[in-house]
């Protein structure tokens, strides 16, 4: 970690890393679609939208944090969500995980956003841990919704 881990908001000529580490992301979860053609279509799109942010992490890239913001009636202002957060297995346990975390947070900052939110598989421990580090809480509510994907916040006003 530290000065020789590069850390940077991705453009149009990153599509192609994007869509390798979406891939791979893709792979990881054990599943085969979409298809890398159709990844890259909608990540080029992604570029080019102003309301989404890919962070990459590592030279080359070895992690990538996807982060979208959308204004919300609950709020009053932009809420910034964490779509997606992956580093390479052969990378985990160096902190990558955390600082693609607290650039997506000093993002939503920046933007003036009133909270990030995102979610977790409830079995995913190390994940949890990190998020809740960084002052993340779960908004789940058992008794009204069912499942293993938890919903977690947190408020940056």
């Amino acid at each position: 970690m530290g000065p020789e881990t590069p850390l940077r908001i991705a453009g149009k000529s990153d599509v192609a890393t994007i869509t390798d580490l979406i891939v791979d992301f893709r792979d990881f979860m054990g599943s085969d679609s979409p298809n890398r053609a159709e990844v890259e279509v909608v990540v080029f799109e992604l570029t080019e939208d102003r309301n989404t942010e890919f962070i990459l992490i590592g030279e080359p890239a070895c992690g990538f944090l996807q982060i979208r913001y959308r204004l919300s009636v609950w709020t009053g202002t932009d809420d910034a969500w964490v779509e997606d957060v992956f580093v390479d297995e052969s990378r985990r346990g160096n902190g990558y995980g955390r600082m693609l975390m607290e650039a997506a947070i000093q993002s939503a900052t920046r933007r003036g956003c009133g909270r990030v939110q995102l979610d977790v598989n409830q079995d995913n421990e190390a994940a949890l841990k990190l998020y809740e580090s960084l002052g993340f809480v779960t908004i789940h509510n058992e008794d009204k919704w069912q499942g293993s994907d938890l919903m977690l916040t947190r408020q940056l006003r």
